[in-house]
C-alpha cells in the first residue's frame, strides 16, 4: 500500500484518490444503511472495536512485508513498540480523539442522511486549518481562508433546510446528530493534524505508527464498550445485530483508516479536497435512489459551495508534505498572514 520512496509519484496519489473517494461514498450509504433499515441494532461501539482489531492485523501483515522476514518483523516490534512506552502513550491521543470521533460518527448518521453528514462533516476543513496554523506553523493564503468561509456559508445553507428522506422509518433527532457532527469535526481536525506532526517528525515506519496507534485504539475503544453498552453487550453478545452489512461496514471503516494514514503521510491538501467532493456527490446520488432522497435548491446551492470550497482550499500554498521549520512569528500573526 505505501509506495517505496518518499517522493510519491502523480499515479500513486490518484490511486489513492479514486480509493478513498469511493471508500468514503461507499460506507457513508453502507453504514446509514445499517443504522437505519435493520429492526435489530447492533452496538456502535463494538463495531468501532472490531475496526481498530482489523486495522491493527492489517498494519502488522503490511509491516512483515516491509520487514521482509518474521525475525526482522519480531525485532521492529519489540524496539518501536512494546520497548517505547513514551511512543504508545505519544499515539493514544490521536487514539482517544479518533475513537470518539468514530462513535460520534455512529451517531450522526443514525439521526442525519447521508448527504447532509457527508456535506456537513466538510467543517473538519476549517478546523483542520486552524489545527494546521497553530501546531504545524504554516499560513494560510488569502484564498484558502475564503474557501473557509465559503464552506461554513454553504454547510449553514445545508442545516438550514435539510434535504428529507421518505423511504426511512425511523424516528431521527437531527439536533442530536449535528451536536454529534460538531464533536466529530473537533476531534477530527485536532486528531489529524497531530497524528500528521507525528508521523512527519521522525522516520519511523507509518505502520508502525499505526500498530502503536492501534493498540491504544483498542483499549480504549473496549472501555467504550464497557462505558456505553456494557450491560446490553453482556446480556445480549458482543456481536448482536450484526449481519454481512454490518460486517461490510466494519471492513471499510478499516480500510478507510489506513488509506487515511496512507494520505496523511504522503500526500497534500488538493487530494483530500477532491476526493471529499467526489464523495459527497456519489452519496448523494446513491441516497436518491436508495432512500429517496429529496434534493432541495438550497440543499444544491449548500452542497455546491462547499465542492468549490473543498477544491479552492486544496490548492496548496507551500509544500503540505513536510513539517515547516519554526518561524519567529507568534500564532497571533500566523493567522493573521492572508
Amino acid at each position: 500500500m505505501s509506495p517505496p520512496k518518499e517522493n510519491v509519484s502523480l499515479l500513486f496519489k490518484l490511486y489513492c484518490l479514486t480509493v478513498m473517494t469511493l471508500v468514503a461514498a461507499t460506507y457513508t450509504v453502507a453504514l446509514r444503511y445499517t443504522r437505519t433499515v435493520q429492526t435489530e441494532l447492533y452496538f456502535s461501539t463494538t463495531a468501532v472495536c472490531i475496526t481498530e482489531v482489523i486495522k491493527l492485523f492489517l498494519s502488522v501483515g503490511i509491516l512483515a512485508k516491509e520487514t521482509g522476514s518474521l525475525a526482522r518483523l519480531i525485532t521492529s516490534l519489540k524496539e518501536n513498540v512494546f520497548g517505547s512506552p513514551t511512543e504508545l502513550l505519544k499515539l493514544s491521543v490521536p487514539s482517544l480523539v479518533y475513537a470518539l470521533q468514530n462513535n460520534m460518527a455512529f451517531v450522526a448518521l443514525s439521526n442525519l442522511d447521508a448527504a447532509v453528514y457527508q456535506v456537513t462533516y466538510q467543517l473538519k476543513i476549517p478546523c483542520t486549518a486552524l489545527c494546521t496554523v497553530l501546531m504545524l506553523n504554516r499560513t494560510l493564503s488569502k484564498l484558502q481562508w475564503f474557501s473557509v468561509f465559503m464552506l461554513c456559508g454553504g454547510v449553514t445553507l445545508v442545516q438550514w433546510k435539510p434535504a428529507q428522506a421518505t423511504k426511512v422509518q425511523v424516528e431521527q433527532n437531527p439536533w442530536l446528530g449535528f451536536v454529534a457532527i460538531a464533536v466529530a469535526v473537533l476531534c477530527s481536525g485536532f486528531a489529524g493534524v497531530y497524528f500528521e506532526k507525528v508521523l512527519k517528525s521522525s522516520d519511523t515506519s507509518l505502520w508502525v505508527r499505526n500498530i502503536q496507534m492501534y493498540l491504544s485504539g483498542i483499549v480504549v475503544t473496549l472501555i467504550g464498550v464497557y462505558m456505553s453498552d456494557g450491560a446490553q453487550v453482556l446480556e445480549k453478545g458482543f456481536f448482536y445485530g450484526y449481519t454481512y452489512y454490518v460486517w461490510f461496514v466494519i471492513f471499510l471503516a478499516s480500510v478507510g483508516g489506513l488509506y487515511t494514514s496512507v494520505v496523511v503521510k504522503y500526500t497534500d491538501n488538493i487530494m483530500k479536497g477532491f476526493s471529499a467532493a467526489a464523495a459527497i456527490v456519489l452519496s448523494t446520488v446513491a441516497s436518491v435512489v436508495l432512500f429517496g432522497l429529496q434534493i432541495t435548491v438550497t440543499f444544491s446551492l449548500g452542497a455546491l459551495l462547499v465542492c468549490v470550497s473543498i477544491y479552492l482550499y486544496g490548492l496548496p500554498r507551500q509544500d503540505t508534505t513536510k513539517i515547516q521549520p519554526l518561524e519567529t512569528k507568534s500564532s497571533k500573526e500566523r493567522l493573521a498572514t492572508v
